[in-house]
């Protein structure tokens, strides 16, 4: 990307840069080979710009990670039904890794600890409202279950997807909701 001589990029613009280019260098280099000096020289910016917004390169993968494949934060399903729901999330999150390197998915849960948000803690809020929902249309007794319980569908499809690497199939998206999910919600664990 070129841009003219004195001409800075800021803000949005800036970000949206650096993101495809941590995007590009994860496509081309892979997460093990991830520098933030990589990304900053293909963004045409220098490494403290990125440092400023993310503290290292796990954050940064991880934005562009968000960046290119959306959150299920954002839009949560709302199908009508517990089950409906619950599917769906599942769905989502399989389709998101279809397009992700699996070395970065390695990286991001090898160095989770050095990532300052709480990833874990999006899908179980995602989760409690599903369950709220749920609870408000009287197909659960309450929304109360343990964090664990809540975790569960999520937990169980990222073992598959980075574990076993089988391909997810309707099939295992239904065992994790039927078998697992929905038994420990609907006994009030």
């Amino acid at each position: 990307m070129s841009q003219q001589a004195g001409q800075r990029r800021r803000g949005a613009e800036l970000e949206d840069t650096i993101l495809e280019a941590a995007w590009a260098e994860l496509h081309e280099v892979g997460y093990a080979r991830l520098t933030m000096e990589g990304v900053a020289a293909r963004a045409q910016t220098g490494k403290q710009v990125l440092y400023r917004r993310w503290r290292n390169r796990a954050e940064l993968a991880l934005a562009a990670l968000r960046r290119r494949t959306g959150s299920i934060a954002d839009q949560p399903p709302d199908t009508g039904t517990l089950r409906g729901d619950v599917v769906e999330v599942l769905r989502r999150m399989a389709r998101r890794q279809h397009d992700v390197p699996l070395d970065l998915l390695h990286g991001l849960m090898a160095e989770s600890a050095d990532i300052q948000v709480d990833v874990a803690s999006i899908m179980t809020d995602v989760m409690t409202g599903i369950l709220e929902r749920a609870a408000a249309r009287g197909e659960i007794a309450s929304a109360e279950v343990s964090p664990r319980v809540l975790s569960a569908p999520a937990n169980l499809l990222r073992h598959e997807l980075i574990l076993t690497r089988h391909p997810i199939t309707e099939k295992m998206i239904a065992e994790i909701v039927d078998e697992v999910f929905l038994p420990l919600v609907q006994n009030g664990s």
